[in-house]
């Protein structure tokens, strides 16, 4: 008897399939020997009735249930003899159920107009038809909806109403990974399981979270074995989309300095005192962290530092040359850092995007307004949170427009604009860019810890209720956020 074997596929972010369903069928065919009686027939007695009647009634008893197995029936003209009709119950009285194929078991013939192909639409009538899980189809008809070749293997697989071959159906629907480029291998379960980046949507296969496969240090997309990033040597690998913006030494990145201080500026919260601002390698920017006796809380990736110490730290001099996937003639140069206020250096990590960078800047700028400023003591929620309102508000008037973006810092700037300046870019930036600041925002919007997630939510609903001039006066005033 051919069997169904059904299966659904999917986990972690992806899911099974409802409409999808494997069939596995032996070559299991059934022959009508029934055909519609005609007006000429001749009158039968009561015996060839009632012998009739039974050979149905044993047809429907070892008929197998329907939408289980694939049939192929084939209608006769005229009708058999009372001996033949005879051999067919009684071979059908004899008959193996696991027997692949019978071709003279009866079958209970049905209505024409009761059966219509599944691919065609067409009234399948008299003739031969193949039927599964209670669809029909011409013979012709029954053919993989991805390559047109008619369906010979006894497995094929049906999506709705659609039949596919087994393979056709893996290449269109089989999830691949964008990683290693292969099909997702399955679970102990017979489940498809991966990993998928929240905002990308780049699928993988786990082992790939333990293989030491290359991840981007900005967008955080993992290496397609396609594709080579470029290491920056120091543990971070970049890839070619975040290196066509990156920002590798400190003279490159004064423009965008100057231009986040201007920002700071138009929403009337001038920084009066000159901030020295260094582009540093991750190695200097761990140890001036260490030298650092007090100060804000940093992330277990720090990227950027304000400095309230005296240190003497080694800045990037001159953008690296690339070479290949690495970068090569890195120069540096030590800088001694003296304290003339409360502020003594602004450090940002070499090597990341434009906006990122830009990002980390309008962080740790806001650091240095809160301490010159004279607010003291805030707790860790309190101070981050506020940071990366700063953070995200730069970044939002970077990549929308000004019509889509919310207004709540533009509540401190004493001038008339209704919103904070648009994008320190001359000529706009583009959509790859443009992709990689709503990525930058949503991190910092669903990022999970304490200090800088819950921090930024909090601080964020308040700005956007009060203005950020009232948020600000609350915080100086009572040390949180108003509710």
């Amino acid at each position: 008897m051919p069997m169904l074997d059904e299966s659904c596929a999917g986990a972690g972010s992806g899911g099974s399939d409802p409409d999808r369903q494997w069939c596995s069928c032996l070559p299991f065919c059934f022959w009508g020997a029934k055909s519609a009686s005609t007006p000429n027939d001749p009158p039968r007695n009561g015996n060839e009735e009632l012998d009739r009647a039974i050979a149905e009634s044993l047809a429907e008893d070892v008929k197998p249930p329907k939408g289980m197995h694939l049939f192929m029936q084939r209608n006769h003209k005229g009708d058999s003899n009372d001996e033949d009709l005879a051999r067919a119950i009684q071979d059908s009285l004899n008959m193996n159920p696991y027997t692949p194929y019978n071709p003279y078991a009866p079958t209970q013939a049905q209505p024409r107009g009761h059966r219509v192909c599944g691919r065609c639409k067409h009234e399948i009538g008299h003739g031969h038809y193949l039927s599964c899980m209670g669809i029909y189809w011409h013979p012709q008809c029954f053919r993989c909806c991805s390559c047109g070749h008619p369906i010979r293997e006894t497995e094929f697989t049906l999506l709705g109403t659609d039949p596919y071959h087994k393979l056709c159906y893996k290449e269109l629907h089989h999830p691949k990974c964008d990683v290693c480029l292969q099909f997702i291998p399955t679970n102990r379960s017979g489940l498809i399981e991966y990993r998928a980046h929240p905002f990308w949507g780049q699928k993988y296969c786990p082992l790939h979270e333990q293989d030491r496969t290359p991840r981007c240090c900005s967008c955080e997309k993992m290496e397609p074995r396609n594709t080579k990033y470029m290491s920056l040597g120091d543990g971070r690998s970049l890839c070619m989309e975040c290196l066509g913006s990156a920002v590798m030494d400190t003279g490159e990145c004064q423009p965008l300095y100057h231009s986040i201080r201007d920002y700071y500026e138009g929403m009337n919260m001038k920084l009066d005192q000159q901030i020295p601002m260094l582009l540093v390698e991750r190695q200097a920017l761990n140890e001036a962290m260490e030298g650092e006796s007090k100060g804000p809380h940093h992330m277990p990736e720090t990227r950027g530092l304000c400095l309230s110490e005296e240190q003497t730290v080694s800045s990037i001099l001159r953008r690296p040359r690339i070479g290949g996937n690495r970068l090569l003639d890195m120069r540096t140069q030590p800088q001694k850092l003296t304290r003339r206020c409360e502020v003594t250096a602004i450090l940002v990590l070499y090597g990341l995007p434009r906006l990122l960078t830009g990002s980390i800047l309008a962080h740790e700028l806001m650091h240095g307004w809160l301490r010159l400023k004279g607010y003291r003591n805030l707790n860790a929620e309190v101070e981050e949170g506020i940071c990366q309102v700063m953070s995200y508000l730069w970044l939002e008037s970077e990549i929308l427009p000004a019509s889509s973006r919310h207004a709540p810092s533009s509540s401190y700037a004493s001038s008339s604009s209704s919103y904070p300046p648009t994008s320190s870019k001359k000529g706009g930036i583009s959509h790859t860019e443009k992709k990689l600041g709503e990525f930058f925002m949503h991190q910092i919007a669903n990022d999970t810890s304490t200090a800088y997630g819950d921090g930024f939510r909090t601080a964020y609903a308040a700005v956007n209720k009060y203005g950020l001039r009232q948020t600000l006066n609350h915080i100086r005033l009572t040390g949180g956020f108003p509710v």
